[in-house]
């Protein structure tokens, strides 16, 4: 499964900001609690001296001293609820509600939360010697505001962060859209074009980001370019360097063979001049099938090409062969073009009409038909010779392979050659019978 850029930005923002989101409530939640905490043990320390300050004892009973003279004054009910409790932890005066804490070690005072009437209360306990003993003083603060408002103000505070990070990572993905439009169309520029298409891409065209892409893509097609070249030459060399020396070898042999001397040997230079021929015919066929490689004919040379012009030629051609087999070789066309190399549609179209006659008995015939079908240009060439079996119509376009019991010593290229450029200029080739059920019909149709 391949990444996206898109998302992992938008992940590997989102998660610090999560964080950010998280801290931020947090510090808002502490500012607003420390506060109030250090607020509220002010007023309870100030009520609990004031308390203190105040408390009698009078034939074993507590009580609060109402004359303020010299000593602070008494904090309001409303604010504070307080418990007055012996060492043994018995209630002398105040709220019984309150609980004590304990108080350990050489600690006087202690602070803690206390759960009274469903509210939390911050509680101070303080131990303080009298003249009657010791004695424990526990005050609370009435007004301290509570633990779930604290809750509710962070929960509150922390879904307003997340949804400010929700609309902020909408606004990021939308901006990483955008600024991803240049790599989008640089993507559909490349996808669009053709694999023969190695035009090298504009570079000031695409952003500075992507300029190094560009560059090393335009050092590619240059290499492909060269490289393809390299190799049209070497097989216009090839051809060259094969056909010089057994067309050489051809005509040697057919002076030979015309001398009266060499009657006795007659019948071995005959067939000594059809191994040549089939030599010279697999090497032109060998040389086509490598040039109508697509890897080959990236660069190859298209142009407009007249089906009926490449027809009248290679029928032409043909002609002397068809005479000769006593074959009826026909045309049958209508004007209709293709982009196309020339020599390749040459030599597409004259291996079918090789196979054709090769395979029509004497007597039969061989049409070549090009036109429009079903406003496609099409070109087709029928015979009335054997026909291919169905189960056969697949094999045949494999390279080398011929059908059992084959007339001739083909090499079974024909039709691999003809499925190769077909493949070229995406053309289909389908093998059907020919007109009334006879022979076969070869027939093309390009897009």
């Amino acid at each position: 499964m391949t990444s996206s850029i898109s998302r992992q930005l938008v992940f590997w923002l989102a998660v610090p900001l999560m964080l950010l989101a998280l801290c931020g409530a947090l510090v808002h939640y502490f500012n607003n609690i420390a506060p109030n905490v250090i607020s509220s043990d002010r007023r309870l320390k100030e009520a609990t001296n004031a308390l203190m300050a105040h408390v009698t004892i009078k034939d074993g009973r507590a009580s609060l001293e109402p004359n303020s003279e010299g000593r602070p004054a008494l904090p309001s009910p409303d604010t504070v609820r307080y418990a007055l409790r012996d060492s043994q932890g018995h209630l002398l005066l105040g709220d019984a509600q309150l609980p004590s804490e304990p108080l350990t070690g050489a600690s006087a005072q202690v602070f803690a939360m206390t759960q009274i009437d469903e509210r939390s209360l911050r509680t101070l306990t303080t131990r303080f010697d009298t003249k009657f003993g010791l004695l424990m003083l526990t005050v609370a603060d009435a007004h301290a505001p509570s633990a779930s408002a604290a809750r509710y103000g962070f929960m509150s505070t922390l879904l307003w962060d997340f949804v400010q990070l929700d609309i902020t990572l909408v606004l990021v993905w939308v901006g990483i859209q955008l600024g991803l439009r240049p790599t989008k169309r640089l993507r559909d520029e490349i996808a669009e074009r053709s694999p023969l298409d190695l035009r090298p891409i504009a570079e000031s065209s695409v952003p500075r980001e992507l300029a190094p892409i560009a560059v090393t893509l335009n050092r590619l097609f240059l290499m492909l370019r060269t490289s393809v070249q390299s190799q049209q030459q070497f097989i216009a060399n090839t051809a060259h360097q094969l056909r010089t020396p057994i067309t050489g070898m051809q005509a040697q042999l057919d002076l030979l063979a015309a001398e009266p001397a060499a009657e006795p040997i007659k019948h071995r230079l005959l067939t000594l001049q059809e191994g040549i021929r089939q030599l010279a015919h697999s090497a032109n066929q060998l040389l086509t099938l490598a040039r109508a490689d697509p890897a080959i004919n990236i660069a190859a040379r298209k142009q407009r090409v007249d089906l009926s012009v490449t027809v009248g030629e290679v029928a032409a051609r043909f002609f002397d062969r068809a005479l000769k087999a006593n074959i009826d070789l026909g045309v049958d066309v209508k004007p209709v073009t293709v982009i196309a190399d020339p020599s390749l549609l040459d030599d597409l179209l004259s291996n079918l009409v090789d196979n054709a006659l090769k395979y029509t008995p004497s007597g039969g015939s061989v049409t070549v038909s090009a036109g429009e079908l079903n406003g496609r240009p099409y070109l087709a060439v029928d015979d009335t010779g054997p026909g291919i079996p169905e189960a056969e119509r697949q094999h045949v376009r494999q390279r080398f392979y011929r059908l059992p019991n084959s007339p001739g010593h083909g090499s079974g290229l024909g039709l691999a050659i003809v499925e190769e450029i077909a493949q070229l200029y995406e053309a289909t080739l389908s093998i059907g019978p020919g007109h009334g059920n006879r022979g076969t019909r070869m027939q093309l149709q390009f897009p």
